[in-house]
């Protein structure tokens, strides 16, 4: 594969244009050209906008001489998950059901980014309606890993964290339902971070658990999270969940010192069983750097861990029946030639539109809300979600951050675990806790296990960013793992 020139971290492309050693206009010209090289083998991309992105881009040069900058981000290239909608712009969630569809208006955290000069070039293939962990469920083709192209980048934002392993863009947008961020960033070597359920508005993200659903973003390092975060995070009036919470400067908590925080083990993360050696073994080396950063370190418990991938998956299954109920054939988005009537319309064009994981999770989803059932599986999965939290809130009594493997394995090879849907639910044993509780995670590549990345995952309290990336920061200036190139593109 020839490809351009891999791009620089975001803070990169900033120092560049602000030196005046490059512009806007030629380092989104050389994001536009890698993509254009790289992407036939990867898959990250749903489409481009190159025009557009163009026209932005010289937008931002023209600022930028008349001294005009808007931001860090101003004239910087920025991929989105196609599923976060732009005035003008196809989305598309990586489902037939919306083909054709073009979204009338623009997403809160794209208009944000727009409005600090941030220039979009792209749209990021996903998992169906973001239902995945391997980003093999889209109707467009799979995703492949740049460590290994006949392997999984994990999902369902396995675009956007291709997008930024491969050095097509320096940042990236995804959404993170259940570790749809934290486990592809895991899985690619790329810094995820998930925030605080409503530190960062939904709207214009395209719906698929409500309760769960949080934008968050993947960079090369922690440096480049925080910015990306300080410009997307904030109040919404438009996003009902969206949090009344002032926004610190998370760049500027980058002090380099976590000596005054107490890092938490819980011993359910850390059982041997069904773990990878050697992301076990990565993940403890991890914990080992920022203890002699001057963290200390000590055990904690999280005894509900045992029933939260089950939790999550009756609750984000239950709200995914509700929330695509909307797609009927009959106001947007695909509509069924051959129907007679309207039933028929209603059935056929759902069965043509969806593909067969979205199909299963509604179907599990309306039977879990179905009369007879409601209480035995959703209303319980609500009552051990509040456990759940509960476990974290004592947690967090006892320490500041917790630390755990991001996932149990490395990549997965493509086609491995489609046939086997439970196996692969499973790999988000790590990471829908965080979810349900509604706290923040962030995933930073910690080394390698068998040739492939492997990640630490951070854990803090609500509204705890600044610490997480703070204690992300202080990790990664003392290892490297988060500069290794992928090795087969």
């Amino acid at each position: 594969m020839e490809a351009s020139s891999p791009l620089p971290s975001l803070r990169g492309v900033r120092d560049l244009l602000d030196s005046g050693e490059g512009t806007s206009v030629g380092i989104v010209n050389e994001a536009l050209e890698r993509a254009d090289a790289l992407d036939e083998a990867l898959g990250a991309f749903t489409g481009m906008r190159a025009e557009g992105a163009l026209e932005d881009a010289a937008a931002a040069d023209a600022r930028r001489a008349a001294g005009r900058t808007l931001s860090p981000l101003d004239g910087v290239p920025v991929a989105i998950k196609d599923n976060m909608v732009m005035e003008g712009e196809p989305t598309s969630c990586a489902s037939r059901i919306l083909e054709g569809f073009v979204s009338p208006y623009t997403s809160t955290v794209v208009e944000r980014l727009r409005s600090r000069g941030a220039v979009i070039v792209g749209r990021t293939n996903l998992d169906e309606f973001a239902m995945g962990s391997s980003t093999e469920h889209s109707c467009f083709r799979p995703t492949s890993n740049p460590w290994d192209l006949d392997r999984a980048p994990g999902g369902s934002s396995g675009g956007s964290a291709v997008a930024v392993a491969s050095r097509i863009v320096p940042a990236a947008l995804g959404s993170d339902t259940g570790g749809s961020i934290r486990q592809p960033a895991s899985h690619c070597g790329v810094v995820g971070m998930k925030p605080t359920y409503g530190r960062v508005s939904r709207w214009g993200l395209v719906a698929f658990a409500s309760s769960l659903d949080q934008i968050g973003v993947f960079t090369r390092d922690a440096g480049d999270a925080a910015l990306l975060l300080e410009a997307i995070a904030g109040h919404d009036p438009a996003d009902s969940t969206s949090l009344r919470e002032p926004v610190p400067r998370f760049s500027e908590e980058l002090t380099g010192d976590i000596s005054d925080l107490v890092i938490g083990l819980p011993r359910e993360y850390f059982l041997d069983e069904g773990v990878d050696p050697g992301v076990l073994a990565a993940v403890r080396d991890g914990v080992s750097v920022l203890e002699r950063a001057g963290a200390k370190v000590r055990e904690v418990s999280l005894p509900h861990t045992r029933f939260a991938v089950a939790t999550y998956y009756l609750i984000a299954t239950a709200e995914a029946s509700s929330n695509l109920a909307r797609y009927d054939g009959v106001r947007y988005g695909r509509r069924a030639a051959s129907a007679t009537d309207l039933s028929q319309m209603y059935f056929l064009s759902r069965s043509e539109g969806f593909g067969e994981e979205v199909k299963r999770r509604i179907m599990l989803g309306t039977y879990v809300l179905s009369a007879g059932y409601y209480d035995a599986y959703y209303r319980k999965a609500q009552q051990v979600r509040a456990l759940v939290l509960d476990d974290f809130q004592k947690a967090f009594d006892e320490c500041d951050v917790i630390a755990t493997p991001t996932c149990p394995e490395t990549a997965f090879r493509l086609g491995e675990k489609t046939g086997d849907p439970l196996s692969m639910y499973l790999g988000d044993i790590y990471t829908v806790s965080a979810n349900l509780a509604g706290i923040p995670g962030i995933s930073v590549p910690c080394g390698m296990a068998g040739g492939l990345p492997a990640g630490l995952q951070l854990l803090g309290g609500p509204l705890q960013e600044a610490t997480l990336l703070r204690a992300a920061d202080v990790f990664q200036r003392l290892t490297s793992h988060h500069t290794a190139v992928p090795t087969a593109i």
